[in-house]
């Protein structure tokens, strides 16, 4: 017969008295941004991320191309010349090789990684 799991109670047993919790003695603390480029994730609705080998994606801002970069074959882009937390909102642009455009996103400013659902 399999027993019973029992919750560790907060006071020791006949003392009355509360047990410490153990406290980190140095807590790290994030001061900036994750990643260090802008990052883009295309997946489906489900969360998985499409297979976009061949693809590629341009970042747009007032009508002009800022940017260019090849999907890696997971979903992800990576825009090496856009610094993270972004400054300013893009448009990105996601092509096949043939230069077929499927997907048109605004990108808000402030932002290091954005996910294309769908």
């Amino acid at each position: 017969m399999a027993s019973k799991r029992v919750k560790p109670q907060p006071y020791v047993t006949g003392s009355g008295k509360m047990v410490r919790r153990a406290v980190p003695s140095k807590l790290i603390r994030q001061t900036g941004p994750i990643f260090d480029r802008l990052t883009v994730v295309w997946v489906q609705f489900n969360g998985v991320p499409f297979d976009t080998t061949g693809f590629f994606a341009q970042l747009v801002r007032n009508g002009r191309v800022v940017s260019t970069a090849s999907f890696d074959r997971f979903g992800v882009v990576r825009f090496n010349n856009i610094p993270t937390l972004t400054n300013v909102s893009y448009t990105i642009r996601t092509f096949d090789r043939n230069g077929f455009l499927f997907r048109s996103r605004f990108i808000p400013a402030r932002v290091e990684t954005f996910a294309i659902i769908g």
